[in-house]
C-alpha cells in the first residue's frame, strides 16, 4: 500500500495496544480524507494540506483533545515516513494544533466511591461463580482507586507481579516501563480473597487465560471493556475507569503528598502531566472553603 500503514503499525513497539489502535484509526481517517483530493501517497502531502485537515476537523466540531491527538499521530507517522524514505521532507514538523487541555478530570464524590468500594452485601445463597465475580470486582475497584492503575495496566497484571506479603504490585506501564506500587490493606485483602477463593471458579476448559490475575466469566483475560461494564453495573452514576485514577491522584494531593511522589506513583514520564491534578485539588479545596467557611 502506498501509505504503508501496516508497516508503520509494526514499527510502534513499546506502546500500549490502545495507543496503537488510535494511531492507526487517526491515520486511516486522514488517508481517506486526503484520497478525496486525489492524494493517494504520503509524498503528495504538503504542510498546507495538513493544516487544512486540522481546520476541517475543527469545523466538524471535534474536541480540542481529539484534534491534538490526531496531529500527534500525523507527526509520528510523517517522521517515520521520512526515515523510511517515503517522503523527502517531513510536512508535519512543528505542525500546530490545539493544546488539548480541555476539561479537568472528574473526581468521584464520596457517595460515588462508597457505591463502588462498598456496594450492597451479596446474597447469602450465591453460587460459586457469582461469589467469585463479586470477589473479582472488589479487587478490581480497590486496585484502580487504591493504587491508581491505568485500566490497561490492571488487565495486564500477572500472578507473579503480586507481592501481597510485602503489600506491593509490579506494574508494566506505557513504553514497557516498570514500577512498583504500594497496596493498601483493603486492596491486599480483596486481591487475596479473589486469588485464593475466586479465580479458580472462573477458569474454564475453553478459556485462554494462563497466569493473568483477572479473568472474565468465560475464563479469558479481563479486558478494559470488561472493566467498564463492571463499573457500569456497580457505580451509582456512569464512571470511567480513569476517573478512579484521577480520584486517587487528587486525594493524595489533598492529603499533602508532593507532586513528584504522585508522578512516580502514576508512572508519568513528565511531571507536567501530573500538574493537572494540582489544579483539580486546588479547585476542590476552594469548593470546600466556599461551602463551609462562614466568611467565604
Amino acid at each position: 500500500m502506498p501509505w504503508s500503514l501496516d508497516e508503520f503499525e509494526r514499527s510502534l513497539t513499546g506502546v500500549a495496544e490502545a495507543t496503537r489502535r488510535a494511531y492507526l484509526a487517526d491515520l486511516t481517517a486522514f488517508t481517506e480524507w486526503a484520497g478525496r483530493s486525489s492524494i493517494d501517497a504520503p509524498d503528495g502531502v504538503s504542510r498546507r494540506l495538513l493544516r487544512r485537515y486540522l481546520a476541517h476537523l475543527s469545523t466538524r466540531r471535534y474536541a480540542r483533545r481529539t484534534i491534538a491527538r490526531k496531529a500527534s499521530s500525523l507527526r509520528r507517522y510523517f517522521d517515520w515516513a521520512r526515515r523510511r524514505g517515503l517522503v523527502t521532507t517531513d510536512p508535519a514538523v512543528g505542525l500546530s494544533a490545539p493544546s488539548g487541555t480541555g476539561r479537568l478530570p472528574r473526581v468521584l464524590r464520596d457517595d460515588e466511591l462508597v457505591a463502588l468500594l462498598d456496594p450492597s452485601p451479596p446474597s447469602s445463597d450465591q453460587g460459586p461463580v457469582p461469589a467469585a465475580l463479586r470477589r473479582r470486582d472488589d479487587a478490581v475497584v480497590e486496585l484502580l482507586y487504591g493504587s491508581g492503575l491505568r485500566v490497561a495496566e490492571l488487565c495486564g497484571l500477572r500472578l507473579d507481579d503480586l507481592d501481597l506479603p510485602a503489600r506491593q504490585v509490579r506494574v508494566w506501564g506505557k513504553g514497557a516501563k516498570q514500577r512498583r506500587l504500594p497496596l493498601s490493606p483493603p486492596t491486599v485483602d480483596a486481591v487475596r480473597a479473589w486469588t485464593t477463593d475466586g479465580r479458580e471458579h472462573l477458569r474454564t476448559p475453553g478459556g485462554t487465560a494462563t497466569d493473568e490475575v483477572f479473568l472474565n466469566r468465560r475464563g479469558n483475560p479481563l479486558t478494559p471493556r470488561d472493566v467498564r461494564r463492571l463499573l457500569d453495573r456497580r457505580a451509582a452514576a456512569p464512571t470511567h475507569p480513569h476517573a478512579l485514577r484521577h480520584t486517587f491522584a487528587t486525594h493524595l494531593l489533598d492529603g499533602g503528598a508532593d507532586l513528584r511522589s504522585v508522578q512516580e506513583l502514576l508512572g508519568h514520564a513528565d511531571v507536567g502531566t501530573t500538574q493537572i491534578y494540582t489544579h483539580v485539588s486546588t479547585e476542590r479545596l476552594q469548593q470546600v472553603h466556599g461551602a463551609t467557611h462562614p466568611r467565604a
